[in-house]
C-alpha cells in the first residue's frame, strides 16, 4: 500500500464518506483550496493507479469508489507513524500527547478501562 499525499488523503477521505462518486462531486465536498478540474480527476486517476480506487463507466463518464477501506489505511499509517515517529512505543505515543495536552487524564482512565476489560 503506497503513502499517499495529503491532497490524495483529502481526496480518499471524501470519497470513503460518499462511498461513490464522480468527479464534479469529489470537487462539491472539498472545502478550501478547490484544484482545477482536471487537476482533481489526475488525482482521482492517481489514487486508482495506486490501488486506492475504481470506478464504472458510464459513458465517457467515470464514478469513483474506494477499494481500500478507511481501517485499512488507517491501520497502516498509524503502524507506521508509531514506528517512525515513537520508536515502535505505544507508551511513547501516549506520553506525547499528554505533554501536549492533546488527551486528558480522564481520558487515559477511559482507555485504561477498556484495555483491562478485553483482558
Amino acid at each position: 500500500m503506497d503513502k499517499l499525499t495529503n491532497k490524495e488523503e483529502e481526496i480518499m477521505q471524501i470519497l470513503w464518506k460518499l462511498e461513490k462518486a464522480f468527479v464534479k462531486e469529489v470537487m462539491a465536498e472539498i472545502k478550501d483550496d478547490k484544484p482545477h478540474y482536471n487537476t482533481l480527476s489526475t488525482i482521482i486517476r492517481n489514487l486508482e493507479e495506486k490501488g486506492y480506487v475504481s470506478y464504472n463507466a458510464f459513458g465517457k463518464t467515470h464514478q469513483y469508489y474506494p477499494i481500500v477501506k478507511m481501517e485499512d489505511y488507517r491501520k497502516k499509517f498509524m503502524n507506521t507513524a508509531i514506528e517512525t515517529y515513537f520508536n515502535n512505543s505505544y507508551k511513547n505515543m501516549v506520553s506525547f500527547f499528554a505533554k501536549e495536552e492533546k488527551i486528558s487524564a480522564d481520558e487515559l482512565r477511559e482507555i485504561l478501562a477498556m484495555i483491562e476489560k478485553n483482558e
